[in-house]
């Protein structure tokens, strides 16, 4: 079950990180709209540092400490 309707339901399947059997967890998809929602930089407050997602001219993203 999704607790937030606002995240996508679709997952990614990511390899762990393991040299025994190979098992595949799967990764949340959130769009960067939705971290962004409308602005071009937003702080995103990690561990007690803060860091800076923006958006570039040519659509890319950037994420700086």
């Amino acid at each position: 079950m999704n607790p937030n309707p606002n995240t996508a339901s679709v997952s990614t399947p990511v390899p762990a990180p393991s040299t025994s059997a190979p098992e595949v967890q799967h990764v949340p998809v959130l769009p960067s709209a939705d971290l962004l929602r409308g602005q071009k930089v937003v702080a995103i407050d990690h561990n007690g540092s803060l860091y800076r997602l923006q958006t570039t001219r040519q659509g890319k993203l950037i994420l700086t400490k």
